[in-house]
């Protein structure tokens, strides 16, 4: 099994998570294709009935035969937001959409080279390895997996940890018979800002801190992360990973406070989410200031759980449901003087969905999502705003890949 496992292990750093793919040009020693989806829905959820993007994107994958077995590659992603913007924030992919006015923005970008006995190094920004670990939950359409570690900072990509869609990553896969493994680490240095939509503030965190408002400046820099998969059976998978950081946070009072970043954990597949037949998998996970919570604070210590199980039937429908988790409990937040408000973090809900898989590259669906969560808090204000991308909801739409 070592070669097929070690092609899809380089399969996935040059064209994976594209579901699939067009070849436009090949010849001799150059490969060029195009990937990606339009997702068009209607969601009715925040009291609010709108026509929304899907995460739409659109891909490129290059691929050139050199000397020696080896291939030099890279790939260009951007998401498209062709219908306008929303002031519904519902998911980990629709946080950058409903604050962004742009038509086009920046998914991934890397290049690498690869090799069957070797290996493939990868340069740019990159799927992290840690999402090798729990990407086996993050097959709901409209209400994805968030309870993973993988969309930190309150629903965005990842960039900043190097879990998801992180920035200025060096990463390293191979496999060896039944197992592949994946090595980074993401070289940079970041600042940004974060703070709380308190009522007649600036909703600018920096300007905030410049202005010596609420507010926290986070200094981030490198961070380093792994992850092993090891192929059971045809069937059965295990997935274990960990990622580490470090930064510095800065208060608006002048104190400070240094934190590691760590989450890690493991997880468990069965089947194939679009094969025909049951699918299911699951995943959990140990984190320490590794998210933020809905308004921006950062938790002290959380865990996560993730399962989704469906099963896809010969007609082309394919009803599902999932299940998250993400608990920190009360006295998470950290702050200057050690004041720690005994507000409660409990994000946890339901999505179940029937799709209709009319061929492999058009989709019709419908999903809902039931919310359980509890984010008590003695402010009521706060509390209102800690549930309000949490609500109940119900989508329809029609998801065309290219």
């Amino acid at each position: 099994m070592k070669k097929s496992l070690l092609a899809t292990a380089l399969a996935a750093v040059i064209f994976v998570p594209a579901a699939s793919a067009i070849e436009i040009y090949k010849d001799d020693k150059n490969a060029v294709e195009i990937g990606g989806f339009i997702d068009a829905r209607v969601i009715n959820t925040q009291g609010e009935t709108e026509v929304v993007n899907g995460a739409s994107r659109i891909n490129f994958g290059f691929t050139r035969e050199m000397t020696d077995g080896w291939k030099a590659f890279t790939k260009l992603e951007w998401g498209v937001n062709p219908f306008g913007n929303s002031e519904i924030v519902y998911s980990s992919e629709s946080n950058f959409e409903s604050q962004s006015g742009d038509f086009l923005n920046n998914r991934l970008g890397y290049v690498g080279l690869s090799h069957d006995t070797y290996g493939s190094l990868t340069i740019g920004k990159q799927w992290g390895a840690w999402y090798d670990v729990v990407y086996n939950t993050n097959y709901g359409f409209v209400w994805d997996g968030n309870a993973a570690g993988v969309y930190t900072y309150n629903k965005a990509d990842g960039a900043i940890n190097g879990v998801g869609r992180g920035d200025k990553i060096v990463q390293y896969r191979n496999g060896f018979g039944d197992v592949s493994f994946a090595v980074q680490a993401q070289l940079k240095n970041n600042s940004f800002y974060t703070c709380e939509n308190l009522a007649g503030l600036s909703t600018d965190c920096e300007e905030r801190w410049n202005n010596n408002e609420e507010s926290q400046e986070v200094d981030y820099g490198y961070t380093y992360g792994g992850s092993v998969t090891y192929q059971a059976t045809d069937k059965l998978v295990l997935t274990a990973g960990v990622n580490r950081g470090e930064f510095d946070v800065s208060f608006h009072t002048g104190e400070q406070i240094t934190a590691v970043d760590l989450i890690y954990g493991a997880g468990v597949t069965w089947g194939n989410f679009d094969a025909d037949g049951f699918y299911g998998a699951a995943n959990f996970n140990k984190n320490e200031n590794h998210d933020t919570d809905n308004l921006g604070r950062l938790i002290k210590d959380s865990y996560g759980i993730e399962s989704l199980f469906s099963y896809k039937f010969e007609n082309g429908l394919r009803p599902f449901i999932s299940y998250n988790l993400l608990d920190a409990g009360s006295d998470y937040v950290i702050q200057p003087n050690n004041v720690d408000p005994t507000d409660v973090f409990k994000r946890q809900f339901v999505v179940a969905g029937l799709h209709y898989v009319w061929d492999a590259n058009t989709v019709l669906y419908i999903e809902g999502r039931k919310d359980f969560s509890d984010f008590s808090s003695a402010d009521q204000e706060q509390e209102a705003r800690m549930s309000i991308s949490e609500e109940d909801g119900i989508a329809i739409g029609i998801r065309y890949t290219l």
